[in-house]
């Protein structure tokens, strides 16, 4: 039936059809219709195609899964059906009306129309958030963009003299040495002065004489940030880009400068020099500022903690060396991990360390005692940088996470093999491990057969699949969200336990059930979804809640320290407008329908 004047009257204060010109307005009401369910009649089911925009005027609809469990409970203003309507999919969900209720349809023709031609409409169902514009986000720019393509190289065996005429002829500062698909090395104007100018080797010599051989290099799938951190903490101009071993280009400084590098790379350059702890300190107090400047200029959320993450790496390796030059090189292999927030490159403004070592099997009961002078040094000096003591001592001060391998791959098999409540937290933990300094080669192959096992073990993956699902988003009844209840933190949202942690935890259930390597949480969504463990349309609407929910935190945090404030991770949702109320109860929407669907042996929304 048409709407009667009370039902238009509504409509006109719901938003955002409150925010129509007049004429539009007029006519959407006309185009409308009202539609009355009596209690426990189905609005639609799985499967059913949708056809219209539905507005609760009077009443109250329920939404379940296909488990029949429920997602929401929608009330007066709140509306359904959009979801698959921008979808071109039908139903993935069943719509129940649980007391008579007056829906106000919205056909599928009208909602599109307003969609193209209101902006305030086309705002409210885009769940999306885009970077401001005009601020080039160096932070998600890829080498690959910036770098020179197919760079000048010559065999190992060419004269020295002629390398140095090319590299005059063409006004370029390096070289790259080998065949194609055979990267030997790089010889820079450096190298032409300290070894043949003032060191006399002779300028007929082959150039593999003066060749720095093995290089640091990265992948094409590096960031320029990760470029740039690099070339300021080892202090090298040139690095250059393989893709599968094969040289592909090259990235300079004079490179990086047109990209107009952000003052992360500041701070990463003075901590990679630092003379002790206290000189790290006064450069990472420097972080909560650069994040203000990062959130500010609109950088994505993932490659702002990136960035943050990359300093505290930094500050690690530069400990590790200190540690060192202090006690003496260490006598056998060893390598540094982070896990948590470091190891996921995801820190924000409030990170404690969460770190371990893996110790070469040739270590000895005498040689103990230096590793664990090294782990108390740098962990200290952590701490005074500002990561605190990981409160469950989480660190590789702890002497059970500062083992020989042999000993880590026994702490995996058994957590493996006997997935009791304390093995699924530790699991959980460690999975997220990443190498920050020392012999990668102790990690390799313990992350591939862990990975392998784990995945092949159901048991396990069930305990764990269960483990994650602890953490839930903070919906509550009547499309509200749902606030802590007491304490210093009541009638806020914890963004991070409740809003972050169950994305988290979902990209951790994806990485176990594919074995994708990565331990980045935005990484791991992008590989289920190519490798198949998580459906497209699933994983963008899960990639997307996580992009609002991340964001949201990190704004937050920023407006905290701009406030004179320590960031943290509660917010008051009072704080944000009806608009971003919906938007962020909708994320956490999704993510619910995400763990109910891994819950339930599903991988994906469908």
């Amino acid at each position: 039936m048409p709407l009667p004047d009370h039902l238009i009257q509504f409509l006109a204060s719901v938003h955002p059809y409150d925010r129509l010109p007049e004429p539009a307005f007029t006519a959407l009401a006309e185009l409308c219709e009202a539609e009355t369910f009596a209690t426990q009649d189905t609005v639609f089911q799985i499967g059913d195609d949708i056809a219209s925009l539905y507005i609760v005027a009077e009443g109250e609809v329920e939404i379940t899964d296909e488990a029949g469990i429920q997602l929401s409970i929608l009330g007066p203003r709140n509306s359904f059906g959009e979801r698959a309507l921008l979808r071109g999919q039908s139903a993935q969900r069943v719509a129940t009306a649980t007391r008579d209720s007056t829906l106000i349809v919205l056909p599928t023709a009208t909602f599109f129309d307003l969609i193209d031609k209101h902006t305030p409409v086309a705002r409210f169902f885009d769940r999306r958030r885009p970077a401001r514009a005009g601020t080039p986000d160096i932070g998600t720019m890829r080498v690959e963009t910036l770098m020179t393509r197919d760079p000048i190289s010559c065999p190992p065996s060419a004269p020295i003299r002629q390398v140095a005429q090319h590299m005059a002829d063409r006004n370029i500062s390096s070289v790259c040495i080998g065949d194609t698909g055979d990267f030997r090395g790089i010889v820079t104007l450096r190298d032409m002065n300290a070894k043949v100018i003032l060191g006399g080797v002779d300028p007929n010599a082959p150039v593999s004489t003066i060749m720095t051989a093995d290089p640091l290099t990265l992948g094409a799938d590096a960031l320029v940030t990760d470029v740039l951190h690099m070339m300021v903490e080892r202090s090298i101009r040139q690095v250059p880009i393989l893709d599968n071993g094969t040289l592909t280009g090259i990235v300079t400084q004079t490179d990086l400068t047109r990209a107009q590098a952000i003052s992360s790379a500041d701070i990463v350059g003075r901590a990679a020099k630092a003379a002790d702890a206290a000189e790290l300190s006064r450069a990472t107090a420097e972080i909560p500022k650069l994040l203000v400047q990062l959130v500010e200029s609109g950088i994505r959320h993932e490659a702002v903690t990136r960035l943050i993450t990359d300093i505290a790496d930094t500050v690690t390796r530069r400990l590790l060396t200190l540690a060192e030059a202090q006690l003496g090189p260490a006598p056998v292999p060893y390598l540094w991990l982070a896990c948590g927030s470091q190891g996921r490159q995801e820190q924000t403004g409030v990170s404690d360390q969460d770190n371990c070592m893996i110790l070469s099997d040739d270590v000895t009961d005498a040689q103990m005692p230096y590793f664990a002078k090294l782990a108390k040094f740098v962990s200290d000096g952590l701490d005074q940088c500002g990561y605190f003591y990981c409160p469950g001592d989480m660190m590789a001060t702890n002497p059970r996470w500062c083992q020989p391998l042999r000993e880590w791959r026994a702490y995996f098999e058994a957590w493996i093999a006997k997935p009791n409540p304390e093995a699924q937290m530790l699991a959980s933990v460690m999975f997220d491990l990443r190498p920050i300094g020392g012999d990668t080669r102790l990690f390799d192959t313990l992350h591939t057969d862990t990975l392998k096992a784990a995945a092949e073990n159901s048991i396990f993956a069930a305990h764990m699949i269960s483990n994650s699902l602890k953490h839930h988003p903070p919906l509550g009844l009547l499309r509200g969200l749902a606030t802590i209840r007491s304490g210093t933190h009541r009638n806020h949202l914890d963004l991070k336990h409740n809003g972050v942690v169950p994305v988290v935890d979902l990209g951790r259930i994806y990485a176990l059930q594919g074995q994708i390597r990565p331990v980045n949480t935005h990484a791991r969504l992008e590989a289920a979804v190519a490798e198949g463990v998580l459906s497209s349309s699933g994983g963008a609407d899960l990639i997307d809640a996580y992009d609002l929910i991340a964001t949201t935190r990190l704004e937050h945090q920023a407006a905290q320290i701009k406030a004179g404030d320590t960031p943290g991770n509660y917010l008051n949702p009072s704080e944000l407008s009806d608009f971003e109320r919906s938007h962020l109860r909708d994320a956490f929407l999704v993510v619910k329908t995400m763990q109910s669907a891994v819950g339930s042996g599903k991988s994906a929304l469908g």
